[in-house]
């Protein structure tokens, strides 16, 4: 990230470089997976906006931000954790000035802010948010892990805001856990309607609701049944959900 020191010829370098690697990632995103946006029981707003994705790679929000709309991704801040996207130079580049990501500690050692407080204030100032409610990249045979209770804080903080769930499909198997190469395959970011914190509602109601809202969103092929003859049938042997 750019300093006080940095000089002004610097500083437009540095962003002008940031939007060609922004439009080169885009680019990318496209060529490898051939990516779509699907918006059913919403459409693009330019309103502030809550997107809680699933997360299976390094790769979500990336995918979910280059289907974005141009002014609304302009508008939008993947939380990113920071462990990860501040262990390199390149990392940081793309983390802070190409993606202006939020970032998070998850090292659980209590220093440095709360991450739902650090999502509270940016949402207070007006940013749009990618968020991902596991908490942690599902790299297990779980179609989705249990959602944390963020979430449902940042939707009593925040009633303004829209809450939209998201699910992306095909991305862990574009880019699985270990793989320096991706592997082309279609993907796709699906859009669902937004959902909201009900008067008196209580955490574990809301959370469960918003798991419902984003397993809803996953095709038909990709469902398992509670019974598990959906897994049988299809030959991946997944758990239900």
């Amino acid at each position: 990230m750019s300093d006080s020191t940095d000089k002004p010829e610097s500083t437009v370098l540095r962003r002008g470089l940031a939007i060609v690697a922004g439009k080169l990632i885009i680019g990318a995103a496209g060529l490898l997976t051939g990516v779509r946006a699907i918006w059913s029981g919403s459409t693009p707003k330019a309103e502030q906006t809550l997107y809680f994705a699933n997360h299976t790679s390094h790769g979500d929000f990336v995918l979910l931000w280059a289907t974005l709309p141009p002014d609304l991704r302009a508008l939008t801040r993947p939380v990113a954790g920071q462990d990860y996207w501040m262990a390199s130079k390149l990392r940081q580049f793309i983390g802070i000035d190409v993606f202006n990501a939020l970032m998070i500690r998850r090292d659980g050692s209590g220093q440095g802010e709360n991450p739902v407080e650090q999502m509270k204030q940016a949402l207070d100032a007006g940013d749009s948010l990618i968020m991902f409610p596991e908490g942690t990249r599902n790299t297990g045979d779980e179609i989705l892990l249990p959602l944390k209770s963020g979430l449902f804080h940042l939707a009593r903080a925040c009633p303004n805001v829209r809450l939209v769930p998201v699910w992306i499909e095909n991305l862990k198997r574009v880019l699985p856990k270990g793989t320096l190469v991706p592997i082309p395959l279609a993907c796709t970011v699906r859009f669902g309607a937004p959902i909201s914190l009900a008067e008196g509602e209580d955490k574990n109601s809301f959370i469960a609701r918003a798991r419902t809202a984003m397993l809803d969103l996953r095709p038909e092929y990709d469902r398992i049944e509670e019974n598990g003859t959906a897994g049988s049938q299809n030959g991946n042997g997944g758990a239900a959900a």
